[in-house]
């Protein structure tokens, strides 16, 4: 078969001049080990000369896989970058191509070509970029909050994106062997700040998801860095990244296709990408359809989209190994398939989020969980998308407002809270029925819901004095000389903080429970704070005994977790109140009203 190569490209491509739509041969291709991505290598040839470092998107490996890439095929190669890796070492990468020719039909090899390792010297373009870097040095500046480097407006600001682009590295190409590189890379998500705190000190830091067109990686900022660069750093903007250490990835805490992680150091440089942004993608999913994610290995990190067709409200609960207080909210999704499962939403997600308008959200990096069924969590390293601009939210909301609002649909998941007042996972219980059911009694902890009045608080040991460090919530010791200490912190302050401790009995029309009670519901109760309430303990007893007993026989919506646990060898029912919601006469109609059309169904 006849097939004429654009003889003479291979030259000009791997010195940077433009080159439309280039005719190449696939003389071979092999599968690159490492870098988490499944990545090919091609070696391409003009007739003349060869591409001996030629490397394809990942989102063209279909094509390897079907065949159409075979020996000998010939390509046009429909869009395509040129990047220095290290001096004299070039890499091109392939966006987009259309195959011409099959390499069965072409049969051959076109041509006599040569191995061309990349550079000729009479095009070199390395004084024209040294000058142009300089003069981008000089118009450098601070981050006026962050400290971070910025770059001034300048009439070189065309020229610094086109010498920065000589030194890119892919991503896919980065090893902790590497001393000097640059990437140019479009942040996909941040997580917000955290901070911690153990025996060898404490800290902050935030992490980042990395794209370009070869991969993906992730990159976390520590301490003094955190500082430098959270302010600075935008999502969906792109940036070029240079000199941070590379390491192993902990795949615990992401879902990145990547064997190695960036750990920002004092040598980090970010400087904004202002040109060639169009050229790298934008955040890329892998969607798993719902109805297959009980297929899912527990504690998998996946991708999921799909339309919240109902939301619980936010509830504030203890974390059991940190004491902090959490804010959290239930979301139940559904798509195409006509599943739904709930999602965990977490502190400001949680609090933000909003499900009037029945959004389609898309989760990058959700964990699965097997808790009450099949159910997913966001965690630290999860990005949460509302309405993205992707062919597939616009598929979802098609067939949501087309049928899929109308249908009836299967709930894979029993989360506890879930669903509102009204909603499947809600589990409301009467007393009488929690006992008969034995609650509490497996190896796991069970949660329901009850409308109950508060009968009787004690008010011995009902608060304590705790750390007031941010965080800890141990009881501190009285020194008698004028200092409280923290055996945990192993600290002592000159102050403290009053946290509720509430033990009480609450009852229904059937039967009654003792319950306990921390801190923010507690205060729900008193309806005071726990510093007003502590302060009156030390100083007015009679106003401190009638806040406890005014609190008494009024009623809340509750919703308990209870367990039996052992207690000095004796096994006990423990049932701890997870939320305070006073009655929203509106909402609780609801229920009554959906209590009285299931039980005419059963009649």
């Amino acid at each position: 078969m006849a097939v004429r190569l654009s003889v003479g490209s291979v030259n000009k491509i791997l010195n940077k001049e433009v080159v439309e739509k280039p005719v190449l041969q696939i003389l071979s291709y092999k599968q690159i080990s490492g870098g988490g991505n499944e990545r090919f290598r091609l070696l391409l040839s003009d007739g003349e000369a060869c591409i001996q470092f030629a490397m394809l998107a990942t989102q063209l490996n279909t094509l390897i896989h079907k065949g159409e890439l075979e020996r000998n095929t010939v390509i046009c190669l429909d869009k395509y970058l040129c990047n220095e890796v290290q001096p004299g070492k070039r890499v091109v990468i392939i966006l987009e191509l259309t195959v011409l020719a099959r390499g069965s039909e072409v049969g051959q090899k076109i041509g006599n070509p040569v191995v061309n390792p990349g550079v000729d010297p009479s095009h070199s373009v390395a004084s024209s970029n040294a000058s142009k870097m300089n003069a981008f040095q000089e118009n450098r500046q601070t981050h006026p909050l962050t400290g971070g480097v910025i770059s001034k407006p300048s009439p070189y600001a065309s020229s610094i994106d086109k010498s920065a682009q000589t030194q890119v590295h892919p991503i896919s190409s980065l090893t902790p062997y590497q001393n000097k590189w640059t990437i140019r890379a479009r942040v996909t998500n941040k997580t917000p700040i955290k901070t911690w705190s153990n025996s060898r000190g404490e800290g902050k830091l935030f992490s980042m998801d990395l794209l370009d067109e070869s991969g993906e990686i992730r990159a976390t900022a520590f301490k003094e860095a955190c500082d430098k660069f959270y302010d600075m750093i935008e999502i969906n903007k792109v940036y070029y990244i240079s000199k941070g250490s590379l390491k192993t990835a902990n795949k615990q805490y992401t879902s990145i296709k990547n064997d190695y992680e960036i750990t920002f150091n004092d040598e980090t440089t970010v400087i904004p990408c202002y040109e060639s942004v169009n050229v790298i993608p934008m955040l890329q999913f892998n969607f798993v359809p719902i109805n297959n994610l009980e297929q899912v290995a527990k504690d998998s990190l996946v991708d999921v989209i799909g339309i919240c067709k109902s939301s619980s409200d936010v509830q504030t609960l203890t974390s059991k190994s940190t004491n902090k207080e959490l804010r959290k909210r239930d979301i139940f999704l559904v798509d195409q398939s006509g599943t739904e499962i709930a999602v965990t939403l977490w502190a400001a997600e949680a609090e933000n989020f909003d499900s009037s308008t029945n959004p389609v959200v898309a989760l990058k990096g959700v964990k699965v969980s097997d808790f009450s069924g099949c159910t997913l969590t966001t965690v630290s390293a999860t990005g949460v998308q509302i309405n993205p601009d992707i062919k597939e939210a616009h598929a979802l909301r098609g067939w949501y407002d087309r049928e899929g609002q109308h249908i009836q649909t299967q709930l894979i998941s029993g989360k506890p809270g879930a669903g509102g007042m009204t909603g499947a996972g809600a589990n409301w219980k009467t007393f009488a029925q929690a006992k008969a059911e034995m609650l509490g009694a497996g190896e796991k902890a069970d949660y329901y819901t009850a409308k109950a009045s508060v009968v009787m608080i004690r008010k011995e040991n009902c608060m304590y004095r705790a750390c007031p460090r941010e965080g800890c919530q141990k009881k501190v010791i009285d020194m008698n000389n004028g200092l409280y200490r923290c055996e945990k912190c192993q600290c002592e302050y000159p102050n403290y903080k009053w946290r509720l401790l509430l033990q009480f009995n609450i009852a229904d029309f059937s039967e009654n429970q003792w319950v306990t009670c921390f801190q923010e519901g507690a205060e729900t109760i008193l309806k005071s704070t726990a510093n007003d309430i502590g302060y009156l303990k030390e100083s007015n007893e009679d106003q401190f005994s009638a806040i406890i007993d005014d609190a008494n026989f009024s009623t809340y919506i509750f919703r308990l977790r209870t367990k039996m646990e052992l207690y000095n060898e004796e096994s006990r029912l423990k049932t701890v109140v997870v939320s305070v919601t006073p009655i929203n006469p509106t909402e609780y109609g609801k229920k009554l009203l959906n209590d009285i059309q299931q039980m005419e169904s059963v009649l």
